[in-house]
């Protein structure tokens, strides 16, 4: 189950996973995984079909057909497993498959000029801001507002960023939530994109899906201190530790291909942050009891001395 599809397995073999509600077509997601099979990305489910039918006139996509993987748990599950422990071998595995991943999206076809021009990365980030700071009440609201300056100074990295910053088909919404461990390693899933962020371009910097992910560690964190009683200072240890392990295997994946190019160091921070204002946005609109997580994450970045 995630937030907006369900999935049935079939006979420990197949699963389907129901969109809901139908997309119209065409869509994304079939083309994409045919593309990574055919440049022999393997990190994935095997995508077997995809289902289509009309609705309301119009031709939709379905359900979405794959391999079943044994004994397959996700990364809100087994990460926080490697939080509560200590452990972080995990993260060479995710930096390297999140490399491949993106290594093999970067041989879709190119951007036309038009397209290549990019969103613009610093009013997106500033909208997010402006947002979660309307949408978060209380003390964390209160606390949230001392910080915008602060937060505003390392989205304006943004601003500065390289205009030939290679754009390439992102995941899009990739976190460890989308990282399942089964038997035989690490697959990927989910290419729907972020269901929280409306009209976002597929073709971005590789370095959105590398803040997502690295974020999602500091989650992982937070949650292994709520549910699991990891004390606060080890949890935050562990994931300043995971996020350095997963980004060196990123980069040496990335240089071993001869792509050090794709990734744009400069933009990692910039997109952390605004990633931490989207958690607080989906937190209000949709799941209160998040709102801990991100709120946590950014309590361990801005603490009282900083924020001047």
């Amino acid at each position: 189950m995630d937030q907006t599809n369900y999935s049935v397995v079939v006979d420990e073999r197949i699963v389907v996973k129901w969109l809901t509600p139908p997309a119209p077509l065409p869509h994304p997601t079939p083309e994409l995984l045919a593309h990574l099979v055919e440049a022999g990305f393997n990190d994935t489910a095997p995508p077997y079909a995809a289902l289509t039918g009309v609705v309301d006139g119009r031709e939709h996509l379905l359900a979405l057909v794959t391999g079943y993987l044994p004994e397959a748990r996700d990364g809100w599950e087994w990460c926080v497993d490697e939080a509560e422990h200590g452990r972080t071998g995990f993260a060479t595995e995710l930096g390297r498959l999140a490399a491949g991943l993106h290594l093999a999206l970067s041989t879709l076809p190119a951007l036309s000029d038009g397209e290549a021009k990019g969103e613009d990365l610093a009013a997106r980030a500033e909208s997010a801001l402006t947002e979660a700071l309307a949408l978060t009440a209380g003390a964390d609201g209160a606390w949230l507002a001392a910080r915008a300056g602060a937060m505003r100074r390392e989205l304006a990295a943004l601003e500065r960023a390289p205009a030939g910053s290679p754009l390439i088909r992102i995941h899009g919404d990739l976190h460890v939530g989308q990282i399942l461990r089964w038997r035989d390693g690490y697959a990927v899933i989910d290419f729907d994109g972020n269901p929280t962020v409306a009209d976002a371009a597929p073709y971005q910097p590789a370095a959105r899906d590398v803040a997502q992910l690295t974020t999602s560690l500091d989650h992982v964190a937070q949650v292994a201190i709520k549910r699991r009683s990891t004390p606060p200072a080890r949890a935050a240890a562990w994931a300043e530790r995971a996020r350095a392990t997963l980004l060196t295997a990123y980069r040496r994946r990335l240089a071993e291909e001869g792509r050090a190019d794709l990734l744009d160091e400069s933009l990692i921070r910039p997109f952390e942050v605004e990633q931490e204002c989207r958690e607080l946005i989906y937190a209000a609109r949709h799941l209160p009891r998040w709102r801990y997580a991100p709120m946590g994450v950014l309590r361990t970045w801005y603490p009282e001395e900083n924020t001047a």
